[in-house]
Formats: C-alpha cells, sequence, structure tokens
C-alpha cells in the first residue's frame, strides 16, 4: 500500500468523539427520507380507515345500480322512513294550531305576532330544501340528515324549557324549522330513487305523515296538556322524535353514487310567463291555507265559545280527512285528467268552501265545514309540488326550477299567518275580515294558475295536463 492510499484511509477514519455518518450505510439503518416498513404499514392502516368512515359517511364508493327496484322490502322500508321524516316536520307545521290558543292565554303578543313562530318555521323547510337537496346529489346523504334531526330534536327539548316569546320563536320557530328544512327534501330525494312506475303511489302515501303529524301532534298536546302541564307535554313529542327519527337513521339506505348537481337558479326559467305565472298563483293560494290552519281553532273559542282542548278536536280532524285524500288525486291525476286539471277541480272547490266558511255560526256546522275543507285543501297540497314540475320541459332542470318554486312560496307562507292575525286585530276580533280575505286570495290564485295552465297548454277545457 503507497503513502497516498495511507492517507486516504486516515481521512476517513473518525476521530475520537466524532460522531459517525451512517448515513450511507443502507445495511445499517434505512435513510431518514424513507419510512421503515412499520411505518408504511401504519400509514396505510390510517389512510385505509378514514376511507372506511369516509364511504360510510357518503356514497362515494356506490357504483350505478341501475333502474329503481320499483318495490320490495328495502324499497317499502324507505317508505315507511320517509313518513316519519314528514310526519315530524310538515306534520308539526300544521300542528300550530294546536300551539297558538294556548300561546295567546300566556303571552302579552297579539296573535299577528305569535303567528310568526308557526310561520318561520314553515318558511324555513320549504327555503332550506333549495340548498339541502343538493348534499343528496354531492352523496353527503347522512351526514346532512343527521345534522337536521340534531337540530330539530334541540329545537324541540329547548322548547319544552321555554317561558318567553323569544324563547318560543327562537326553538319552535328557528331551531326546529332548520332543522326540518335541513333534513325532509334529502329525505324524500331518496325515497324517490327508489322508485318509477309506483313512483306517484309511494310519494302519495310518504305525504300522509303530513296529515298524520297534524293528527297525533295536536292529539298529545290535548291529553296532556292539561295534566302535566306545557313542558313535559313537549318532552313527549320529542321522545316521539327521537323514536321515529333514529328509525329514519337506522334503516335509510342511499343507492345511488353522487352526481354532478345543476345550477341552483335557471334564469331561463324567470322568462317563462306560464311558470312564473303559476308560482305566482300559488303564492296568493297558500296563504289561505295557513289562515284555516292556524285559526280554526282559536274561530271555534272565539266565535262559538268551545273549550280550549274540545276545539283542538278541529285540528286533528282537518289533518286527519287528509290522509285518504292525499292519494286518491294523485291517482285520478295519473290514469285520468292530469296534475293541473286535477287542481284546478280541488281549487275551485276550496274557494266556495272558504267563502261558505262566513255562514258557519254553530257547532256542528263547524266540524262539518273542518272536514269538508280537509278532503279538499290536502288534495291539492298533494297536487301541488308535482304541479309546478309540469311546467319544466327539461327533465334535467327539473329539481332546480321545483326547488325555486318553493323557495318563493315559502314567502307568501311566511306572511300568511302574521298577516291573519293583523287582519283580525284591525278587525277588533271579527273573524269576517280574515276569511273573506283567504277566500279572495285564494280566488286570485287559482285564477292565475288557471292562466298559466292555459297559455301553457292551450284552452280547450278536454286537455290533459
Amino acid at each position: 500500500m503507497d503513502q497516498n492510499s495511507i492517507e486516504r484511509e486516515e481521512e476517513k477514519a473518525p476521530s475520537i468523539g466524532e460522531k459517525t455518518d451512517t448515513s450511507s450505510t443502507n445495511d445499517i439503518q434505512p435513510p431518514l427520507s424513507q419510512p421503515g416498513p412499520n411505518v408504511s404499514k401504519t400509514n396505510s392502516r390510517h389512510s385505509n380507515a378514514l376511507s372506511r368512515v369516509a364511504s360510510r359517511l357518503s356514497t362515494r364508493s356506490l357504483k350505478d345500480p341501475g333502474p329503481p327496484p320499483d318495490g320490495g322490502v328495502v324499497a317499502w322500508t324507505q317508505v315507511l322512513c320517509a313518513w316519519f321524516a314528514i310526519l315530524n316536520t310538515w306534520g308539526f307545521v300544521n300542528s300550530f294550531g294546536a300551539f297558538l290558543p294556548y300561546y295567546r292565554t300566556i303571552l302579552p303578543q297579539p296573535a299577528s305576532a305569535i303567528s310568526w313562530i308557526g310561520s318561520i318555521q314553515a318558511w324555513l323547510l320549504f327555503a332550506l330544501g333549495m340548498f339541502s337537496g343538493r348534499a343528496l346529489d354531492r352523496g353527503w346523504f347522512r351526514p346532512i340528515v343527521a345534522v337536521g334531526i340534531a337540530f330539530q330534536l334541540l329545537g324541540i327539548f329547548t322548547l319544552s324549557a321555554a317561558k318567553s316569546y323569544w324563547q318560543l320563536l327562537l326553538t319552535q320557530g328557528l331551531c326546529t324549522g332548520i332543522g326540518g328544512g335541513i333534513f325532509f327534501v334529502p329525505i324524500m330525494g331518496l325515497c324517490a330513487t327508489y322508485f318509477s312506475a309506483h313512483r306517484g303511489m309511494a310519494i302519495g302515501i310518504v305525504t300522509t305523515g303530513n296529515s298524520a303529524g297534524g293528527v297525533i301532534y295536536p292529539l298529545v298536546v290535548r291529553q296532556l296538556l292539561p295534566k302535566i302541564g306545557f313542558g313535559w307535554t313537549v318532552r313527549v313529542l320529542g321522545f316521539i322524535n327521537v323514536a321515529s327519527l333514529a328509525i329514519v337513521i337506522a334503516f335509510m339506505k342511499p343507492r345511488l353514487p353522487p352526481r354532478k348537481s345543476g345550477p341552483l337558479i335557471d334564469w331561463e326559467a324567470l322568462k317563462d310567463k306560464p311558470y312564473v305565472l303559476h308560482v305566482l298563483g300559488m303564492c296568493f293560494i297558500i296563504p289561505g291555507i295557513y289562515i284555516v290552519y292556524y285559526y280554526i281553532a282559536s274561530f271555534a273559542r272565539d266565535t262559538l265559545s268551545m273549550p280550549y282542548t274540545t276545539s283542538l278536536n278541529l285540528v286533528i280532524i282537518v289533518n286527519g280527512v287528509g290522509i285518504p285524500a292525499r292519494v286518491l288525486p294523485g291517482f285520478i291525476a295519473d290514469r285520468y285528467i292530469g296534475v293541473l286539471n286535477t287542481m284546478t277541480i280541488c281549487l275551485l272547490a276550496n274557494i266556495f268552501i272558504l267563502f261558505s266558511w262566513l255562514a258557519v255560526d254553530s257547532i256542528p256546522a263547524v266540524y262539518i265545514w273542518t272536514v269538508f275543507y280537509g278532503v279538499f285543501s290536502a288534495a291539492f297540497q298533494s297536487l301541488f309540488p308535482t304541479s309546478i314540475a309540469e311546467y319544466s320541459s327539461d327533465i334535467a332542470k327539473t329539481g332546480t326550477r321545483l326547488g325555486m318554486g318553493l323557495s318563493v312560496i315559502g314567502f307568501s307562507a311566511l306572511v300568511a299567518g302574521p298577516l291573519g292575525g293583523a287582519l283580525l286585530q284591525a278587525a277588533h276580533g271579527n273573524y269576517t275580515v280574515p276569511i273573506a280575505w283567504a277566500g279572495a286570495s285564494t280566488l286570485v290564485g287559482t285564477i292565475l294558475c288557471v292562466c298559466a295552465r292555459c297559455m301553457k297548454f292551450g284552452w280547450g277545457v278536454r286537455i290533459r295536463c
């Protein structure tokens, strides 16, 4: 070995106390920049766990299952779950007439101010559905439904402790309205994906939950409020929500993978005159419905001296008789004369019945009147969402136009109850003014809807549409 080789070897040898560089010795320790096998396995396990969680929360892992099953145990289970959802959202809204007379006895505010509680709740159900429905398209059904149910339960159980007007407004009006508005549209949309030929029947059965809720909620209030007080009565309603909505979370099963959502607003719809006229007509019709649902019990108490607990029978009846009436019109429309023609017949009957309310002056008469109005108003309500869809020639834009229409109609629901209360207050408790306004508003709305139908499909009476 020469002198130069010896010097090079000495330069490589570390001195005493000097740290050795082992980064180049692969057989002793792996490079720091490359994780070892244990680290790789750990990262892989974490990644797989996150993927499993994401797949359970969303529908990203689903593949296109093909055409809807249109029946079967799973499909009809979705109908049952959607029925529970409607029972606890729109059924709750339609029951506000059972709460309004009680609130008038414990609050100093007039009926027009108290009505904002139910009106805000109804408006949020209309308005938020336009946005929450898109979560179903994006594959986030379970998270959005869970959030909505959480708001719903929070609102009900805090309502049980509410004492003042603002507490009632924030809990029953705002919180339950937000909760129901978040989850009811995705649930309805999911239910519809399981049916094709029997979709009309399935949705008709689901909407009977609206009427069933309008029976169950007032019935619980009537039976329990005098015995256990307001707080525990509302808690019982909360436990009903917990039990039924737990079934919804447990058994509702998305079947479609995420899909691209359309635009939130279809600006071309604003240039579609029949569509605009029809939505405007609905804005005049909806207030008449809420006048009845909110004030029928108060009318019986103030005008006919009916006791509070007995007056709640009217709220139960006006909702209960609507259960069969929500299924039959869809069958007639699909099989014989079309959605718009069927709805027009129901609206003409509603106009006549509303104006006949002015002649009701006895307890038997108010019971008979409530039955007739409950049947025809429920028939109309089962058809009006489908009627909006009739004005969309592009099926890809039907959902967008329906969401736009419902959001606009929601504002009429927002002002309906308070406006009726203001008219009642201005008339010094005389129900003639709000009743006449409800009938006249329904008449104007029907004229607008008929004009829209004729502009779109023609003026012939025999045209099926």
